[in-house]
C-alpha cells in the first residue's frame, strides 16, 4: 500500500445509498412538486415545544456541550426504567452502530446479520476488515434459527433491525429466543430499534425493553430520527449493560453530539403528551396509507407508522410510474419485487399518490 493511501478494507465498502432528495429526484427526472416517499423521514415538523427548545440552545452554542450528555442520558434513563449508566447518546442511531463496529470488531471477526436489512450494516463491517455473514430471509422474514447456526466463536455481533427495513417486520418473541439462544456466544446482541415507537407510547416495545435487560450481551439502539421527526439533528442513544455501554461512550469521541442536539432530545423526551397524541396522529396516518395502497390492489407485506413496503412482481415498473407523476418511493436491486412507500405529508400529497395508483392500476389491467 502506497504511503497515505486507503486501507483495503476502506476501498473495499460498499456505497451506503440513502433515498434520492426531492430535489435530485426533480432535477434527475425533469419534474417539479416531487413528494418524497423514498426515505422513512417523519414528514411532519417538530412540535412547538421542541422549536423552543432549538431557538433557546442556538444561543449558546458558543460554548462547548456537555461531552457526557448527563441530562438526557438521564431523562432517556428514565424513560426506559433504568439509570444513565445503562445509556449511551451518539450521532445518531448509525454513528452508534459505527462506534460499536469500531469497539468490537478485527480482521477476522465476523458479524451475523439476516439480508436484507439495512444498508448500513455491510458498510460498517467491511469499513473494519470483518466478515458480514449475510442469512437469507425466507418469507421475507427472520430465520433466527439461520441466524444463531450461523454463529462461531469469531462472531462478534449479531445485528438484528426490529421493525427490520424494508420488510416491516417486528418479531419481538422471535427476538427472545435468539437472546436465550446466544447468551452464551461470547459476542453482541444488537437490535437496532430505529423504527420502533417510544416505550410510552407503544406497551410492546416497553415489555420487549424490559425483557431484554435480563441478558449481558444484549444493546438497543433507538432514534430521534424517526417517530420524534428529527432526522436532520442526527442524534440517537443506546440501551445495554454499562460495560459495553462505556466502550460506546469512550469511543463517541469528544463533544460528539451538539449542545442543540442534547436540549432538543431532552425537551422532546419531556413533552410526553405529545409523545401520545404524535403516536395516534402517525398510525391515522398509517391506515389511511393501507387504505389507498390496498385499494390499488397491492399486497402489503410490512411495515411501520413512518413506511409500508409492497410485494410485487411489477415493483421497478410501478416506480417508473409514480417518477413520471414526481412520486419517488424506494426501489430496492436485490429485491426487485419489493417497493417501500413512506408516509404522504398531507391529504393534497395522499390524493395525488391515489390518482397515480389509481391510473397505473387502469393501465395494467391490476
Amino acid at each position: 500500500m502506497s504511503i497515505g493511501g486507503v486501507r483495503p478494507a476502506v476501498q473495499a465498502m460498499p456505497a451506503y445509498r440513502p433515498g434520492k432528495a426531492a430535489e435530485q429526484a426533480e432535477e434527475e427526472h425533469g419534474i417539479e412538486n416531487a413528494i418524497k416517499l423514498a426515505s422513512n423521514e417523519n414528514p411532519y415538523p417538530p412540535v412547538p415545544s421542541v422549536i423552543a427548545a432549538m431557538t433557546e440552545a442556538a444561543a449558546g452554542v458558543n460554548r462547548y456541550c456537555d461531552h457526557l450528555a448527563i441530562e438526557l442520558r438521564t431523562a432517556i434513563g428514565a424513560m426506559v426504567g433504568t439509570d444513565l449508566d445503562h445509556v449511551a447518546v451518539g450521532c445518531g442511531s448509525v454513528g452508534l452502530l459505527q462506534q460499536l463496529c469500531l469497539a468490537y470488531l478485527d480482521p477476522g471477526d465476523n458479524v451475523v446479520y439476516p439480508w436484507r436489512s439495512f444498508e448500513a450494516y455491510p458498510v460498517n463491517v467491511q469499513m473494519m476488515g470483518a466478515e458480514s455473514r449475510q442469512v437469507p430471509l425466507v418469507g421475507h422474514a427472520f430465520d433466527l434459527d439461520a441466524v444463531a447456526a450461523a454463529v462461531d466463536e469469531r462472531t462478534k455481533i449479531i445485528m438484528l433491525a426490529t421493525p427490520n427495513n424494508p420488510t416491516g417486520k417486528f418479531a419481538p418473541d422471535t427476538i427472545m429466543t435468539t437472546a436465550k439462544q446466544t447468551a452464551a456466544t461470547g459476542g453482541i446482541m444488537l437490535i437496532d430499534g430505529a423504527f420502533a415507537m417510544p416505550a410510552a407510547v407503544d406497551p410492546t416495545v416497553g415489555d420487549l425493553l424490559a425483557a431484554l435487560a435480563a441478558f449481558p450481551h444484549v444493546l438497543h439502539l433507538r432514534s430521534f430520527g424517526k417517530f420524534f421527526g428529527m432526522a436532520g439533528l442526527r442524534l440517537g442513544f443506546a440501551i445495554g449493560p454499562p460495560d459495553h455501554i462505556d466502550q460506546l461512550q469512550q469511543r463517541v469521541g469528544p463533544w460528539a453530539v451538539s449542545s442543540v442536539a442534547l436540549d432538543i432530545g431532552s425537551a422532546a423526551l419531556n413533552d410526553t403528551a405529545w409523545q401520545a397524541q404524535h403516536g395516534q396522529f402517525l398510525r391515522q396516518q398509517t391506515e389511511q396509507l393501507q387504505m389507498v395502497l390496498t385499494r390499488a390492489n397491492l399486497k402489503i407485506l410490512g411495515g411501520t407508522t413512518l413506511f409500508q413496503t409492497i410485494h410485487t412482481s411489477r415493483a421497478h415498473h410501478l416506480h417508473d410510474h409514480l417518477a413520471k407523476a414526481a412520486i419517488w418511493t424506494r426501489k430496492f436491486s436485490q429485491m426487485p419485487d419489493l417497493l417501500r412507500f413512506g408516509v404522504p405529508a398531507n391529504a393534497a400529497d395522499f390524493a395525488r399518490l391515489s390518482e397515480s395508483l389509481n391510473n397505473w392500476r387502469q393501465e395494467t389491467n391490476q
